[in-house]
């Protein structure tokens, strides 16, 4: 009935499903939630988007897929620039002029490289064996024990010694007055939401929404030609050598009859007092005026069936046993994986639809 059956409604599929609609593909797109866009997609609420599961903004230095994305919604000038609270006081994301000002005092690049290569030397580390040990190599004592050690072990659940050092081979470090979090060129979130986005990237595509593949499997799989698969790859193969472990987050949401709660559309917590990572105020990602605001407190945990899948553990346990699903994988010559569940790994917005459009070229 279809040339491909595209499994999840989340970037990647619908941005496959738009490449091969516009060359005159049939397809049908199934998602298991009640709405389509996946991750990105937002709840209007008195007016305001709220970003239902956690911030996005889209960045890319990638001028075709910026083409592609700003030629189907206009985006606005909103610029990422977090900020982190520390036990009552406030520093600038990414590490820059202004975050090591607050630390330390220091006023020229010159003060801060020699105040970092200080602690850097102090520590003595010459082959980082974890997180905690890599991230003091590249950046001091001071950021790490105030804005990486206690923010990291509440998202990942473990201990910065018992997490591997390759999760951060580098950390940001800018010897500028500038808080933009990003060094892409093109930035912005789509005017009106990230619904607008996901509409246009299935207008004209049949999309049907609390469809469970794994529910009725034969009856999907003999509906297409071909199968674009963006789920779990575990999953799909029945869990066959066990299961691969991600982070879920948990979000406590509410409305609040102030204009403006914290002045920041996100606002990091690092310290392990508070159990919360960050807080999102949605209204900012869009410059909105409502004379109310809605805030949503962000929790990381462990994730559990009946949750959502959100992050890879990429350690090497993990790792390795992708990697078995991966080759059976590579023998399926009717399924196309992609996506950050069914590639086990973390992507950002402009990386998916890049690689959901390699993938369509590909073909």
């Amino acid at each position: 009935m279809y040339d491909y059956l595209i499994v999840g409604s989340g970037l990647f599929g619908i941005t496959f499903a738009r490449q091969a609609h516009d060359c005159g593909k049939s397809c049908l797109v199934i998602d298991k939630r009640p709405h389509s866009g996946g991750n990105i997609y937002c709840r209007e609420t008195e007016g305001i988007n709220v970003h239902t599961y956690g911030p996005h903004i889209f960045h890319t230095s990638n001028r075709s897929v910026w083409d592609f994305v700003s030629s189907l919604v206009e985006f606005n000038r909103y610029t990422n620039q977090p900020v982190a609270v520390y036990k009552g006081r406030l520093f600038n994301l990414p590490f820059n002029m202004n975050t090591f000002h607050a630390l330390w005092g220091v006023k020229t690049p010159a003060e801060a490289r020699a105040k970092i290569e200080e602690q850097r030397r102090e520590a003595g580390i010459t082959e980082p064996r974890n997180l905690e040990e890599q991230a003091v190599c590249l950046v001091g004592r001071d950021i790490y024990e105030i804005l990486i050690k206690e923010y990291t072990e509440k998202q990942w659940g473990r201990k910065c010694c018992e997490l591997p050092a390759f999760i951060i081979r580098r950390l940001p470090v800018r010897f500028t007055f500038d808080n933009n979090y990003f060094n892409d060129l093109f930035q912005g979130v789509p005017t009106g939401g990230y619904n607008r986005l996901t509409d246009a990237l299935l207008s004209g595509i049949e999309c049907r929404c609390n469809t469970d593949f794994f529910e009725n499997r034969p009856y999907f799989e003999g509906l297409a030609e071909r199968i674009v698969f963006t789920g779990k790859i575990d999953e799909y193969y029945g869990y066959r050598f066990g299961r691969l472990e991600y982070r879920s987050v948990r979000f406590e949401t509410e409305t609040l009859d102030t204009d403006n709660y914290q002045g920041n559309a996100i606002v990091n917590y690092t310290s392990a007092e508070v159990p919360y990572t960050r807080i999102i105020e949605h209204k900012h990602f869009e410059f909105g005026t409502q004379p109310h605001s809605i805030i949503s407190r962000e929790y990381s945990s462990e994730w559990a069936e009946g949750a959502e899948a959100f992050y890879p553990v990429n350690d090497e346990k993990n790792n390795a046993l992708y990697r078995r699903y991966r080759e059976l994988a590579l023998r399926e010559p009717r399924v196309i994986f992609g996506g950050r569940l069914a590639e086990y790994k973390y992507y950002d917005m402009d990386k998916v639809i890049e690689s959901a459009m390699q993938a369509h070229g590909a073909i």
